[in-house]
C-alpha cells in the first residue's frame, strides 16, 4: 500500500498539484487547532470549519487532548505561539470517539498477541512509564475537552493573551458545538 501512494506522489509532482497548496509555514488566521486524528476528520474538520490549506496549525493525536504540560502536542502549540503567531487555540474533540473508553489492560493484551514480551514492558516501567495511565482513554469527551483546555490555560508558558476554546465535532455531520 505504501508504495502504491508512493507512485501517486510521483504523478502529483510531475503534473505541479502542489500548486494550488501554496502557502506560507504562519497560519493566515492566527489558530491552532487540537484536534483527533481520526479518519472521519480528515477532510470534514476543515470543511465544516471553512478552512483551507494555509489557514490553522492543526495539530493531531489520538484523542485531541493533551495528557501532559510537557508532552509533544503542548510542545507543538509553543511553537505556534511563539514562533508562527498564534494567537487562538480550539481543542475540538468528536463523538464516537475510540480513545474514549479506551482501557489500557486491553492494549497491552494486543501489545503482547503482536509479539512484545513482558521483558519489553517490564522495561518501559523500570524508566519509569506508567503503562496503565498511558495508555488509558477517557470516560467522557466533553471532561478531556475541558481538562485539555484547563491545561492549556493554566500552563505556565502560554501568555494570558492567547484565547484558548474547547468544542466537540459531531463525526457524522460536523456540527460544532462549544464547551
Amino acid at each position: 500500500m505504501i508504495d502504491d501512494i508512493l507512485a501517486y506522489n510521483r504523478k502529483f509532482v510531475e503534473r505541479h498539484e502542489y500548486d494550488s497548496f501554496a502557502t506560507s509555514k504562519y497560519p493566515d488566521k492566527k489558530i491552532a487547532v487540537v484536534t483527533c486524528m481520526d479518519t472521519r476528520l480528515t477532510h470534514l474538520l476543515p470543511a465544516a470549519l471553512g478552512i483551507k490549506n494555509g489557514d490553522v496549525k492543526m495539530i493531531k493525536n489520538a484523542g485531541g487532548t493533551i495528557t501532559n504540560p510537557f508532552d509533544s502536542t503542548m510542545r507543538s502549540l509553543l511553537v505556534a505561539i511563539y514562533e508562527l503567531g498564534v494567537t487562538e487555540i480550539m481543542v475540538v474533540g468528536h463523538t464516537e470517539c475510540g480513545v474514549q473508553g479506551m482501557d489500557s489492560r486491553h492494549m497491552l493484551e494486543l501489545m503482547r498477541s503482536r509479539g512484545i514480551d513482558d521483558e519489553h514492558i517490564s522495561l518501559m516501567r523500570h524508566c519509569g512509564i506508567d503503562l496503565e495511565n498511558w495508555l488509558h482513554g477517557f470516560d467522557d469527551t466533553e471532561a478531556a475537552v475541558h481538562e485539555t483546555v484547563d491545561l492549556v490555560c493554566h500552563h505556565p508558558l502560554v501568555p494570558k493573551d492567547v484565547t484558548v476554546r474547547g468544542f466537540i465535532i459531531d463525526s457524522y455531520t460536523g456540527e460544532l458545538s462549544p464547551l
